[in-house]
């Protein structure tokens, strides 16, 4: 019923059965992270044990027999091992004092000089920006031993710290007197180098929209108020009225075209674009509230103190020349739209509804509404002079307010929702998402955002599952392989097995860095809108 046979010093022990024999090793191995291995259950420490398992094994054997079983053949037997494994490591503060540092964040936070840094080991990474492939970092054990080195304790270096604290609080309290200086420094270094120019985003676009209309507005709010003084009319006095308003607000929408060109700091690391949206909101608060609120003032008091019109010659010639200039500003904004629309593939209701041009649409809705008003408040003084009933006059004020209350109200909307970061369009979602699932590199995308950040500038955020078999496959393709396998072929110990992978464990990392960085460059490449990508790995 049973062999026992004694292999390599070890005795093992052979059981019958009808399916499948088991067999018994005597003599475990076990491996341990420095190499070192241990014998249980050899012959001088286990005599015992033998014994009890001889003797269930004949126990077995009887068993077996009394039940009629014949075992005719045996098969291969299954044999039991104890895989070696790593030791888990236990990372200190020690581990950390290796990362890399930068020589920027070198010489702000240990209070160093970059005649510091010179003396120590540089090392060439992979850099995070696209302008450049590399740049150097260095040791943080280096950056602080270099440190003390230089102030001589670690509380010499807390009390340089706390001391540039101080000044940095203290410039900052006196930042009003700094501007001068800088804008000083700004000119002295303009003659040196070259600066974009602010006042030429007036000539050309949005801008010389703006200016344009600024001087129309101007000049018909001018007219519009003379007239209303000669005439006494409700509906004059609301066109005057409405002139204001549109040359305020414009002027604001300078403003925030003038801002929005200035380049991002560490406070607004993704620019001042908005600034164009928040200077059309308050344009369209300043509408409702200047425009439309003064116009239905006027127009109650009208009708409930009505008073006779003088004569509407004048008036009539003012707004005839104010539906002329306003039309050749509504002119000059629809042209812009419409070039702007068909550069990025819109229809024109498209571009204005989705607020692609905050300040083009502005000045396009108000001088839509001034060119209907100018209208109502000639049709509403002319009913006036025919009947020599001013109830007319007054309805026309209210008519002209209702029409600006109407156009700040869409301005407010579409305004608020570019504030708030809506989604692009899901076709062109669905492009950028086709655009990383076609790399092979990509096995899986999830929770894909795109935010429109305004003025055709798109964030687009990712988590990314990426394959490594073509991550590594790249690294090999990369890689001297009969020289990897003479590496391979050396290691005998734990110690150099742990070495070698953590040398290509590291390179495979960088690799998968640079997968990233090239995901990046292909979807700002092909879809100039985006302008800021983040994609997260799984």
């Amino acid at each position: 019923g049973w062999q026992a046979s004694m292999k390599s010093g070890s005795l093992s022990y052979i059981l019958p059965c009808n399916r499948l024999p088991v067999q018994l090793i005597s003599q475990v191995r076990v491996y341990t992270s420095n190499g070192q291995k241990k014998d249980l259950g050899s012959e001088g420490t286990n005599g015992s044990a033998r014994e009890e398992t001889l003797h269930k094994v004949e126990t077995g054997r009887q068993d077996t027999t009394n039940a009629g079983q014949k075992q005719s053949s045996l098969k291969q037997p299954i044999q039991v091992k104890v895989k070696a494994v790593l030791k888990k490591r236990e990372y200190g503060p020690k581990y950390t004092q290796n990362n890399f540092i930068t020589g920027v964040r070198a010489i702000n936070e240990f209070c160093l000089k970059s005649s510091d840094l010179d003396q120590l080991r540089k090392i060439k990474r992979r850099s995070p920006h696209d302008d450049t492939e590399t740049f150097t970092v260095y040791l943080r054990s280096d950056v602080e031993a270099k440190s003390l080195e230089v102030w001589g304790s670690p509380e010499a270096l807390a009390r340089e710290r706390k001391r540039r604290k101080e000044a940095e609080i203290k410039y900052r309290e006196n930042l009003f007197r700094n501007q001068r200086l800088l804008w000083e420094y700004k000119e002295f270094f303009g003659n040196t180098k070259p600066r974009s120019s602010t006042a030429a985003m007036f000539f050309k676009g949005p801008g010389k929209v703006v200016m344009v209309a600024i001087c129309i507005n101007g000049l018909n709010f001018f007219f519009k108020l003379l007239a209303w003084v000669y005439t006494g009319s409700a509906s004059m006095f609301s066109e005057a009225i409405h002139s204001l308003a549109d040359t305020c607000n414009q002027a604001l929408l300078a403003l925030g075209i003038s801002q929005s060109a200035r380049t991002p700091d560490p406070s607004h690391p993704y620019g001042f674009t908005n600034m164009r949206y928040i200077a059309s909101l308050i344009s369209g608060v300043g509408i409702f509230m200047m425009g439309a609120g003064l116009s239905w003032y006027h127009g109650i008091i009208g009708l409930l103190h009505p008073h006779p019109v003088e004569s509407l010659l004048w008036a009539y010639c003012i707004l005839a020349g104010s539906l002329v200039s306003e039309g050749a500003t509504l002119l000059v904004a629809i042209n812009e739209i419409r070039r702007s629309a068909r550069a990025k593939g819109l229809s024109f209701y498209q571009y204005v509804v989705q607020s692609r041009d905050p300040s083009t649409n502005v000045v396009l809705l108000e001088d839509a509404a001034a060119v209907l008003s100018v209208a109502v408040a000639a049709t509403c003084m002319g009913l006036t002079s025919l009947t020599g009933n001013p109830y007319y006059d007054s309805v026309g004020s209210l008519g002209v307010g209702t029409l600006l209350g109407t156009v700040s109200a869409f301005l407010i909307y579409t305004n608020t929702e570019a504030l708030l970061g809506r989604s692009i369009e899901p076709e062109q979602l669905q492009r950028l998402t086709e655009l990383l699932e076609s790399d092979p590199v990509v096995r899986a995308i999830h929770d894909v955002k795109a935010t429109d950040m305004g003025m055709s500038k798109v964030r687009f955020k990712a988590e990314v599952d990426f394959d490594g078999r073509v991550v590594t496959r790249s690294y090999l393709e990369k890689q001297d392989i009969e020289q990897l396998l003479q590496e391979i072929q050396q290691v005998k110990t734990l110690e150099e097995l742990e070495a070698f992978m953590l040398k290509h464990g590291e390179n495979i990392i960088d690799i998968l860095g640079a997968e990233v960085d090239r995901l990046e460059k292909d979807l700002k490449q092909r879809n100039p809108d985006v302008r800021h990508v983040d994609l997260e790995i799984l």
